[in-house]
């Protein structure tokens, strides 16, 4: 810091022996609103310890949020489609049951087509 102060003071007298102490003010505080001002603006978007850990409390929470709401879901559904497998189950059954029922039907109608026809021939 004491180089610092020592260097500028030096650069001031240069500078206004060449350019007078108006002038060599004025960009001395031309300079210092710039400096500030760079600061200022690089403080703004610093995050502090503060902000870090409200960030990762908040993404501990979203997280954990997501996660139950992922587990609700997933439940759902298992739910339905273990509801689907027993409507599934329930229609092939009651299809087995009418197939079946068809099938006696159309086994009959070729047992007495096939006994009429060995009778047909039988009889002449």
């Amino acid at each position: 810091m004491y180089l610092e102060a020592k260097e500028t003071a030096r650069l001031y007298k240069l500078l206004s022996e060449k350019l007078g102490s108006d002038t060599t003010e004025a960009m001395f505080k031309y300079i210092d609103n710039k400096t500030e001002r760079s600061v200022e603006a690089t403080i703004k978007t610093l995050a502090t310890k503060d902000d870090i850990t409200n960030l990762r409390n908040a993404s501990k929470d979203d997280i954990t949020n997501l996660r139950n709401e992922t587990k609700d879901d997933i439940a759902n559904l298992r739910k339905e489609v273990g509801d689907g497998f027993v409507n599934l189950y329930k229609q092939i059954g009651e299809n087995q049951t009418t197939n079946m029922k068809w099938m006696f039907i159309f086994w009959i109608g070729q047992a007495a087509t096939t006994v009429g026809f060995i009778l047909l021939f039988l009889k002449k």
